[in-house]
């Protein structure tokens, strides 16, 4: 009987699902990582070229509903660290990759 609870409780054991914990961000550290990214030194420097006050926008986003916090952060999280290449950029790249095969 011991060795049969035995090797159930065994076979439970490796039949339960495995668990794994993360962080879930919350409102405010959405909120935060987007106040974050308007306190960068070179977006103020190119808001303030546009004649937008950076305070103001912290304002604002303090403002902003926890809906809307999240639908921007989300819309960050989709934007390319990079950029794109436009179709300009890329026929250009064509062609040096098309110079280099004729040359060689």
């Amino acid at each position: 009987m011991k060795k049969l609870l035995t090797s159930l409780t065994l076979a439970l054991v490796l039949i339960a699902p495995q668990v794994q914990a993360g962080l879930i961000e919350t409102q405010d550290s959405e909120r935060e990582r987007v106040k974050e990214l308007v306190a960068r030194p070179e977006l103020a420097q190119q808001m303030k070229q546009m004649g937008i006050v950076p305070e103001e926008v912290q304002a604002r986003i303090d403002a902003m509903t926890d809906e809307e916090v999240r639908s921007l952060a989300g819309r960050l999280n989709a934007v390319p660290a990079g950029g794109e290449l436009t179709s300009q950029e890329w026929l250009l790249v064509i062609i040096i990759i098309l110079l280099v095969i004729i040359l060689i």
